[in-house]
């Protein structure tokens, strides 16, 4: 039920730890470069999964009332601290300082687990025990992370662990709730508007590693769950959208 799951955090250590090594031995400038050209990759996709929204007012509310939530919450400063609370007990181990940790275990926990790999894989994994989306979502994840771990440290495998609980969890969901499910595909109404509320998200990722502003991303989170209610909400109501 989460064979794909289990593969996934695998790859993403086995990356973050080569890159950690690497990351050492690279200047200064080239990991800056190499941190830019992920901000631009992430760039990309978060606009080509933003762009596919049916309705622009539905990420738009899911991100307004899920920052609101993800304030309320604090999901960003609870990120930070799971993060210099690791590093603390880790960085003897790994070295670098508390803030690179935390910002790479933050930065690539949402990259990781945002997206439309993310659900579909879990789900199909949970309903059919069909691990190849999120086999594939692995080996692009453990090059990302090798990337990642190279730049912003070590931090980033500890994503590891955000995926086997955030993934996992969908996988088991699906497997519980599964004829309630139905058939889930990209195309699904709540899939699409799920998706490209997330890529809003990843919008804000990128323009944290292209240095462009300083978001609390993490707060952001809550929206990609309230776009499908949302989407839910006025199937039942009867509303076109």
């Amino acid at each position: 039920m989460i064979t794909g799951t289990l593969i996934n955090v695998a790859t993403v250590v086995a990356g973050g730890l080569l890159g950690t090594v690497l990351g050492n031995r690279l200047p200064e400038k080239m990991r800056t470069t190499v941190l830019h050209g992920l901000g631009l990759i992430t760039l990309t996709i978060g606009v080509t999964m933003a762009i596919g929204t049916k309705n622009v007012l539905i990420p738009l509310f899911s991100i307004l009332i899920g920052g609101i939530l993800g304030e309320l919450l604090r999901i960003e400063d609870a990120l930070e601290r799971v993060g210099k609370w690791s590093e603390a007990r880790l960085g003897a181990l790994f070295g670098g300082d508390q803030n690179t940790f935390a910002q790479g275990f933050i930065t690539a926990s949402l990259v990781f687990c945002v997206g439309p790999m993310t659900i579909l894989g879990s789900i199909q994994d949970g309903l059919m025990g069909d691990y190849t989306l999120l086999a594939v979502k692995s080996l692009m994840d453990g090059f990302a992370a090798m990337a990642l771990a190279a730049t912003l440290g070590a931090g980033v495998i500890l994503s590891a662990v955000t995926i086997f609980a955030y993934q996992g969890l969908l996988s088991v969901a699906a497997g519980l709730f599964g004829s309630a499910l139905g058939g889930v595909t990209s195309e699904t109404a709540w899939v699409v508007e799920m998706t490209a509320t997330g890529g809003v998200v990843i919008l804000s990722i990128a323009f944290i590693l292209l240095d462009i502003k300083r978001i609390r991303a993490a707060n952001l989170l809550p929206a990609v769950f309230i776009a499908p209610l949302i989407v839910v909400a006025l199937t039942l109501l009867g509303v076109a959208y």
